[in-house]
Order: structure tokens, then C-alpha cells, then sequence
């Protein structure tokens, strides 16, 4: 019985739609990109930072996604509790993060240097893959998995 001491509790429906092999496949970053374009909220690129996570299986097909935050014209949170939160729900065994910059800049700021060494460091606590950080514009993207450094 629950009382004022009892932990809250995180639940995860699953619904699958899709049979395991229906499930698109990431091979490559380009793949990511397509993804994280198709499931961006339409008008927000050039508008608002945003983060979004894919989730992925041991074969490299996409389980899900969420957008964990938005945020203004030059800054969003990335809450690595609420990534690996939902990657441990989801059994995931990979993710892949991006988030736009409104300003047309591909280039990594300090803070999305640090943002990713930290996620990259969290997810190997819990050997989830952290496979790619992109940094999406309208008509561009950085990969910080193609810079090599992930």
C-alpha cells in the first residue's frame, strides 16, 4: 500500500505497432538525420532549440523516440536521468541525440561539447551505446560521431 514514502513510479505501455522487422534500420548518420527530420516538430528548427533521442535495438532498429526538452532561441537542457530513464524502459540498447541550432550554426558551443562527453559517460555506466550527438539546422548538420568525438 503506498504511502508518504513510496518511491514514484516511471511506466512504459508498449504498444508495438510494428513487427521487428518493419522497424527502420540506422546504418548510417544520414539515415539519423532523415529520422530526426521527419519526426521534428515542422516549424521549429530555425525557431527554438530542441532535444530529441532515438532509441534503438541491438540491430540497430529504431524502437522509438521522444523530444526531452525544448527550450529558446540559444540554449535547451539535456536531462541525461530522463534519456537513460526512457532507454532503460524501452530496452534499449543504443540512442542516438540531437538538437538544432536556430542559428544556422553547425558548430558545437562549449556546452554541447560537455553535454556530450557526459551522456557518452552515463550511458557507459549502464552499456547502453551512445552512438551519435548531431547538431541538426535547417539545411546542414554536425556529427560529432564523424568529428570523432564520441
Amino acid at each position: 500500500m503506498p504511502n508518504k514514502f513510496s518511491l514514484p513510479k516511471l511506466k512504459l505501455i508498449v504498444e508495438n505497432p510494428f513487427p521487428h522487422t518493419d522497424r527502420i534500420s540506422v546504418r548510417t548518420n544520414q539515415d539519423a538525420v532523415d529520422i530526426f527530420r521527419e519526426i521534428w516538430e515542422p516549424g521549429t528548427l530555425e525557431l527554438y532549440e530542441s532535444v530529441y533521442v532515438i532509441f534503438l535495438n541491438k540491430s540497430m532498429r529504431v524502437l522509438g523516440f521522444i523530444r526531452q526538452s525544448f527550450g529558446s532561441i540559444d540554449g535547451c537542457v539535456f536531462d541525461a536521468r530522463l534519456i537513460l530513464a526512457t532507454a532503460l524502459l524501452s530496452a534499449s540498447t543504443g540512442i542516438i541525440v540531437a538538437h538544432n541550432h536556430p542559428s544556422a550554426n553547425t558548430q558545437p558551443s562549449m556546452s554541447d561539447e560537455t553535454v556530450t562527453r557526459k551522456l557518452k559517460e552515463a550511458c557507459e555506466l549502464l552499456n547502453i551505446k551512445f552512438l551519435d550527438h548531431i547538431i541538426l539546422t535547417a539545411n546542414s548538420y554536425y556529427s560529432f560521431k564523424d568529428e570523432g568525438n564520441t
